[in-house]
């Protein structure tokens, strides 16, 4: 199950963060650790965001993914079901059957 993850930190972590030199070395662990198939850093509402895709078998993986951003980073996290384009095919079918049954309109 794949799942876009958002990691958010906060001002006043984030500038302390920034200023310990193995930040760089601490971040790496975490991705390490996580295993994120991408990441893209950005910035919004105005704080440090990270957004992480990863797949993980089921929900009892989603702590080895949480834990180490909130214990590491002080971040907040929230989890967002994705599909690949792979999986948006396979849904179809299903997609299909629920419009037929609930074409109410």
């Amino acid at each position: 199950m794949r799942f876009i993850t958002r990691v958010t930190i906060s001002n006043e972590t984030g500038n302390l963060l920034c200023r310990d030199k193995d930040f760089g070395k601490k971040l790496e662990t975490i991705l390490g650790d996580v295993r994120p198939e991408h990441v893209y850093f950005c910035v919004e509402n105005g704080k440090r965001t990270l957004y992480a895709v990863v797949n993980v078998e089921g929900a009892h993986e989603l702590p080895r993914v949480a834990e180490p951003f909130w214990l590491g980073l002080r971040a907040d996290v929230e989890f967002t079901p994705a599909m690949t384009r792979e999986d948006f095919t396979k849904a179809t079918t299903h997609i299909e059957a629920a419009a037929r049954k609930y074409n109410w309109w």
